[in-house]
């Protein structure tokens, strides 16, 4: 009967969740209220933003629990408010001096190829949810090789020294980085925008699942039973990617680690995880 009145089959994308209606409500506000334009420039910057701050806040809280100690990968090495200040400064240059002007194109890109806005277009969870996995595929293979190769001696120390200037990251590092990297690695990005956005809230569910992943890997912190990313197989993690890091070589995947198993970057990953189960059995 809801389906019905609603006037559309899509609207059956989250059934009987006491979310739904109010979620209905905000996002017809919204279209009603704010032009194409607004919602897709200003309110991609604020979903962003809002997005990133708010979970990097557990990880900059675990630092003040010492119960959360045992959960840091690098638990020797603990976050100070001069490297904190160091790195919001640069972030808060990137998101709106660089990211901000990638985002105006959102609105001309929407319009040029006729994505849609409204409530009755909105597609089922399950689309989103498949759609967000294949612009990870995409985006991991783009960041794989391009990364590797900002890691080449001949140009690593002009464009991706800046993100390595963190050894222990922690949740905000996760997109610190030179100018060009935001550009070269954030084109991965958009290439699954391009491919697979079939309306205005996948371009929102895909830029929140990323930015999930990325600051989870840059946490510096592993929790084994509260991240629902591990159930996903191949998923690379926080110990994986806060390896390279702490190693430089190696581990060059953003959310999966198959690419790093087919090209054997992975080697001292895996010999540094045996030397750490030897002293684990040794103790």
């Amino acid at each position: 009967m809801l389906n019905e009145t609603l006037g559309s089959e899509y609207l059956d994308y989250l059934p009987n969740n006491p979310l739904r209606d109010p979620f209905r409500t905000a996002w017809v506000h919204m279209t009603d209220n704010y032009t194409k334009f607004q919602i897709a420039t200003w309110g991609s910057l604020l979903v962003h933003e809002v997005v990133y701050f708010g979970l990097c806040l557990p990880a900059f809280i675990f630092q003040f629990i010492p119960f959360m100690n045992r959960y840091k990968i690098q638990s020797d090495k603990p976050d100070t408010f001069d490297k904190q200040w160091t790195c919001l400064k640069l972030i808060l240059f990137s998101h709106f001096c660089i990211q901000l002007p990638m985002m105006s194109g959102t609105y001309f890109f929407t319009e040029y190829f006729n994505i849609p806005y409204d409530w009755d277009s909105m597609p089922p969870w399950w689309n989103l949810a498949l759609r967000c996995f294949g612009c990870a595929v995409i985006e991991d293979t783009w960041h794989f090789f391009l990364h590797w190769a900002l890691h080449d001696r001949r140009v690593y120390k002009y464009i991706h020294k800046v993100h390595h200037y963190f050894q222990t990251p922690f949740g905000m590092t996760a997109e610190y980085a030179h100018p060009l990297e935001t550009i070269i690695l954030g084109f991965g990005f958009f290439i699954g925008v391009l491919t697979f956005t079939n309306h205005m809230v996948f371009m929102w569910a895909w830029v929140t699942v990323r930015l999930m992943e990325t600051i989870d890997v840059h946490s510096g912190y592993y929790l084994p039973y509260l991240n629902p990313f591990h159930l996903f197989p191949f998923y690379a993690g926080a110990k994986f990617h806060d390896f390279h890091h702490k190693n430089f070589v190696g581990n060059y995947g953003s959310t999966f680690t198959w690419w790093d198993k087919i090209f054997g970057t992975d080697s001292q990953y895996k010999e540094y995880c045996a030397k750490q189960e030897g002293k684990k059995k040794l103790q």
